[in-house]
């Protein structure tokens, strides 16, 4: 409920910035729109701490669009919701064989996008930067909590839940469609170490003794209603 009020505000007040920002000292039409969205989203962390494999997870949204006429480019104002899935190789005991186990990750971007104009506003390259606030790892089967994460020998999946919850995120994609439905995919890449936190909690990292660091890496593929 708190996510779904913030994204209403946001949208409010940017439309307001965008329409005196833009309309008063041009002389041409500009259009605003609402516009919503949905779609799946593949999550992975990339890092050299752990092994993982991209997980199937889902997002929605709610945009703020600027079409400017007589530009080469279109501008949104954006907030998206998501709930992302990845697995992490970890063994129920020291010397079984490894397996994935399936954490998820909830998380709100806010992103201003340019929308580059390759066939009008019919097909655009959308890029730009978002920032980005996640929970923590939680674990799907709670009975895994005390798995022990491959590479490392006394490390337990219940350990690293606590990942850096504030990101700054790159975002390149393409979406293509007419005035009122749009077929987008992105990819959102975080610059942050998304596991710094956790080299802040004493953690025992027998068996692989490096920094944690990793990087989020996102798919998205939506399709959005505008208004």
């Amino acid at each position: 409920m708190l996510y779904s009020k913030s994204g209403i505000l946001l949208v409010a007040i940017c439309i307001s910035f965008v329409t005196i920002g833009f309309a008063q000292p041009k002389n041409y039409k500009i259009v605003n729109g609402i516009g919503i969205s949905g779609g799946i989203t593949q999550y992975d962390i990339l890092t050299d701490n752990f092994t993982t494999k991209k997980g199937n997870g889902w997002m929605a949204g709610a945009s703020a669009t600027v079409d400017l006429p007589n530009k080469w480019y279109n501008v949104s104002y954006t907030i998206q919701l998501a709930e992302n899935h990845l697995g992490i190789a970890a063994r129920p005991v020291l010397l079984s064989n490894e397996e994935f186990i399936d954490y998820k990750v909830f998380t709100a971007q806010i992103a201003l996008l340019m929308h580059v104009k390759l066939i009008g506003s019919f097909l655009t390259i959308d890029v730009g930067p978002m920032l980005q606030f996640n929970g923590e790892l939680e674990l799907d089967d709670q009975n895994q909590e005390n798995y022990l994460i491959a590479n490392y020998n006394n490390l337990l999946a219940k350990d690293i839940k606590k990942i850096s919850r504030f990101n700054v995120d790159g975002a390149i994609g393409v979406s293509a469609g007419f005035s009122h439905f749009r077929l987008k995919a992105q990819y959102i890449y975080g610059f942050l170490n998304t596991l710094d936190k956790l080299n802040d909690n004493n953690l025992d990292q027998t068996g692989n003794s490096n920094k944690f660091k990793g990087n989020q890496s996102m798919l998205a593929f939506t399709a959005m209603i505008s208004f």
